[in-house]
């Protein structure tokens, strides 16, 4: 045996400790120089009801070292949390060498329903630094159609009362709860609660879906709520968009005409064992306070008939509680929910209490939103108090609802004598002003204040310049599409219609990906377009379609299933779905083209430019009336292309031949039947020069001319825009592509009707449906047909990112993993500066002009390069990082 002295010993043992103190230093420092963030799977947050095989993993990279490209992941995937985090108990494992960070496929084992699956990842960069394994994650795996025990109930007897029925029944729990999970879905609106708390603090649940194809379920995690011993389980239902007014004509019970309730909760106990509660014949159903609720009409509540503690333990039923019935099964058209739930935002309170010269009582919020009002109050009981909702006040400052049409937007509320709060549940209101009547004694304005809902998206964009104005322009903006992403994106959220009008979703969905995340919210609104596609592949003009089978195939609204898909790819970088939407996709091409004669699409019905600019007395031909089918060769065109595009990234060779050879038959039939041999177009309007170039229809030789002849119809019209729908989303970019950035300058700064800024200046707080809403005298466009919160011609604002901050994904690299930074100044704007959160992290572009020198501030997120091209033609490559550079004017 070898013998070691003491001394020598301490010697080494001394070298061996500084050595692994060290290694552990050195670790600790790496660590520090990268971490992880925003860890997802299929872009939600341990999400709770996934349905596909494969889901996808995403992540974010912070760190401070410049240039910084993962170099490799390592995902890891097990049953068991704690095994997990230990290494132990891996049920697949995923490495590679890559610095791809967005959409990783998950490709192991069979995924089984109801199942909680964990994960946690490591990376290494490009510098030799380790990201060690993050916080432990899950996902949790849907239930199927098969696995649902549950049973559709509902009243006894028919279906016939306005008021909103509520169900209950307790339950015993005799053991230790490890995992409480509730499904739960609804024909119509519901609220629900265990032992008395909200089960959650979503609103409008299910949502609105083709429901005779997809009616979502919900599951929420209750475990918390269970208690040890008795429990109870009760639920309120409205009509919402299933039985309730929908669409035009006072239509209703569209759906059906029987509000019902499938719930199912799955507990699972420390030892292992199981016990479902769920609906079936043993609930009881009875009436509450809600004595109407209606999404156009609003809700009655008389709480003199609430019934305390219903939906608690202990609660005594009287004869008034009866048994439920138990409906026919039906369940194979229920999906899990897929997009972000609506939830509460803003709290907004009152900034003026005005007396109008009606003698009416009105509170104003200040702010055009849509929600509703909560209030809190005492009164003698049977006091009736009623809140009627309105956009704007007329000339005069009266209350003004003639816009609603015949949307009543009213809540009234009965008192108990006690001090009480009120809201409604299952209706929604787009206001900013609210009349009160009945209201007892003085108004107490502290107690009333207006709650801002929609579809819980993060905001991922700002933007500002040194212009108020359009500052004011993107708050208005951004306030229209808050208030219009109530589940489905709604043409107006305050009238008898609040529709999910396709036209004007594939006008703003560029804007509204910068302004918000919007990936689950449309990835949930693909699903229906593409379930009410129409067998011979026309799209109808609203999804979900309350409007029936003839409505369907205009040009530029059910453009767009080709449109979004695309722009949703290059805006994340999802292929999925474009897989997805695929099919349906080329499906409207073909239909196009079956309907087309002589490769011209010249026939069916279509909106054209809706809402562009016409003059009240026409004498001289001023009105923009661009020719119908000239538009809608245009996005025939365009979406052929987009088709052509998404062929190319699926790999679908066949395809991308077939309808190349389409494309270039559909432009030659263009120049054919509408380009004189001069270069002019037949219907010479701003509209008209703007889609034929946005969607390059003109030989090259052609375009610069017909470019320098918008600008010159730009100039005719006094730096006004003409344009409707469809050719304001992309006035600005054609003329900033063509040389004639200071044009689209001139046209956004532009102060007099028509323009953007016209309805800021006359007090908008929200984007309006028409360009003159409000007119200069202070009277009202058409009463039929005139929203204040209608976000299309809000579409400016991809420009304004686009173009005036210079930031935008490159095509070559999508969803932001390369990136484009080319801001464009001019209109004597001396700032601006926007951020934006991308699938990789914040990208930042804020320049000002000093001494006539240009002074650009970049920030680009790790695992990503840009491209910087400043206005002077300079170009620069950068890596992560934040960055200076300067340029002459």
């Amino acid at each position: 045996m070898i013998q070691i002295s003491k001394k020598r010993f301490a010697k080494r043992l001394v070298q061996l400790t500084v050595c692994l103190l060290s290694i552990a230093f050195s670790t600790s420092l790496s660590a520090q120089k990268l971490s992880l963030y925003d860890l997802k799977v299929e872009y939600q947050d341990n999400p709770l009801s996934v349905e596909t095989q494969s889901p996808r993993f995403s992540w974010k990279l912070n760190t401070s070292t410049k240039n910084t490209l993962q170099q490799s992941y390592e995902i890891r995937v097990g049953l068991d949390a704690k095994a997990l985090a230990s290494g132990k108990k891996i049920l697949w494992k995923d490495s590679k060498n890559t610095d791809q960070s967005v959409h990783i496929n998950y490709t192991g084992p069979v995924l089984e329903s109801r199942t909680r699956y964990f994960w946690q990842l490591r990376i290494k960069d490009n510098h030799g630094n380790t990201a060690g394994w993050t916080a432990v994650k899950f996902w949790q795996m849907g239930i199927k159609a098969e696995d649902w025990t549950a049973q559709w109930i509902s009243v006894p007897g028919k279906d016939t009362s306005d008021r909103s029925p509520i169900f209950r029944k307790e339950f015993t729990v005799a053991k230790k709860v490890q995992q409480a999970l509730v499904y739960v879905t609804a024909k119509g609106l519901y609220e629900a609660a265990i032992n008395g708390q909200r089960v959650s603090d979503s609103y409008f649940a299910p949502g609105w879906t083709s429901y005779k194809k997809r009616l979502q379920f919900q599951t929420y995690d209750v475990t918390a709520a269970i208690k040890k011993g008795s429990n109870a389980i009760g639920v309120s239902l409205g009509d919402g968009w299933y039985t309730g007014h929908i669409g035009f004509g006072h239509q209703h019970n569209f759906y059906g005409d029987t509000r019902a309730l499938l719930l199912q909760i799955e507990l699972t106990f420390t030892d292992g064992t199981k016990q479902v509660i769920q609906t079936d014949e043993s609930w009881k159903t009875s009436y509450g306070p809600i004595l109407s609720s209606d999404i156009y009409n609003g809700e009655i509540y008389d709480s003199r008939l609430e019934r305390t503690g219903w939906n608690n333990t202990g609660y005594q039923e009287d004869t008034s509680w009866l048994p439920v019935k138990v409906l026919p099964d039906g369940k194979s058209e229920l999906v899990s929910m897929t997009g972000p739930p609506v939830t509460m935002h803003e709290r907004l309170k009152v900034i003026k209490l005005i007396k109008t010269p009606k003698g009416e009582t009105v509170v104003d919020f200040g702010q055009n939103l849509v929600g509703w009002v909560r209030m809190k109050i005492k009164g003698p009981a049977g006091t009736k108090i009623t809140m009627s909702h309105a956009e704007v006040l007329d000339k005069a400052g009266n209350f003004y609802t003639t816009n609603l049409r015949s949307a009543r937007a009213q809540n009234i509320y009965i008192l108990n004598g006690t001090d009480q709060v009120f809201e409604p549940h299952f209706s929604f209101q787009g206001f900013r002003y609210v009349k009160l009547e009945g209201y007892p004694g003085q108004v107490d304005t502290a107690g009333l204040t207006a709650i801002v809902l929609h579809s819980d998206m993060k905001q991922t964009g700002t933007f500002t310049t040194s212009n108020p104005l359009i500052n004011q322009l993107q708050h208005n903006i951004q306030w229209g599409q808050k208030g219009n992403f109530l589940d489905v994106p709604t043409d107006c959220p305050q009238r008898d219609e609040r529709l999910g009008w396709t036209g004007d979703a594939q006008a703003f969905y560029r804007t509204a990906a910068y302004n918000m995340d919007v990936a689950g919210f449309f990835t949930k609104w693909l699903k229906d377009v593409k379930a009410e596609q129409f067998q011979n592949g026309s799209i109808p003009h609203v999804i979900p379609n309350v409007i029936g089978s003839g409505e369907a195939g205009s040009s530029g609204w059910s453009d767009v299933s080709t449109i979004v898909p695309w722009d949703m790819y290059v805006a994340y970088g999802d292929q999925r779905i474009l897989e997805e939407q695929y099919n349906s996709m080329k499906a409207w091409v073909n239909y196009i083209k079956g309907t087309s004669r002589n490769g011209l699409w010249n026939s069916g019905r279509h909106f054209g430019d809706w809402l562009f600019y016409g003059p009240d007395d026409d004498t001289d031909g001023r009105a923009a009336v661009t020719d119908k089918f000239l538009i809608a060769q245009t996005f025939y065109a365009h979406s052929t292309q987009l088709l052509i595009n998404a062929a190319k990234v699926l790999g679908k060779q066949e395809d991308v031949a077939e309808y190349t050879k389409l494309l270039g038959d559909i432009k030659s039939a263009f120049v054919k039947e509408y380009l004189t041999g001069n270069g002019r177009l037949v219907s010479g309007t701003q509209t008209a020069y703007v889609l034929a170039l946005q969607f390059d229809m003109l030989p090259e030789e052609l375009r610069a001319q017909a470019a320098q002849r918008l600008v010159d119809n730009v100039r005719s019209y006094g730096n006004h825009l003409t344009t409707g729908f469809l050719g304001t989303p992309y006035l600005c970019h054609v003329l900033s592509r063509f040389g004639h950035t200071n044009v689209a300058y001139d046209l956004l700064l532009q102060e007099s009707y028509p323009s953007w800024l016209y309805p800021v200046k006359m007090g908008a707080t929200t984007i309006w449906e028409r360009w003159d809403g409000i007119k200069p005298d202070g009277s009202f466009q058409t009463e039929s047909m005139n929203s204040f919160n209608h976000y299309a011609y809000g579409a400016i604002g991809d420009w304004m990112y686009r173009t005036m901050t210079g930031i935008q994904s490159d095509e070559s690299a999508v969803g932001y993993k390369k990136i484009i930074i080319k801001p464009q100044p001019g209109g004597k704007i001396s700032h601006a500066a926007a951020e934006l959160m991308t699938s990789y992290g914040l990208v930042k572009s804020s320049w000002k002009i000093e001494n006539g020198l240009f002074k650009l501030d970049v920030v680009i997120p790790a695992n990503t390069q840009a491209t910087v091209i400043l206005p002077d033609g300079k170009t620069e490559q950068s890596g992560s990082g934040t960055y200076h550079f300067e340029s002459k004017i």
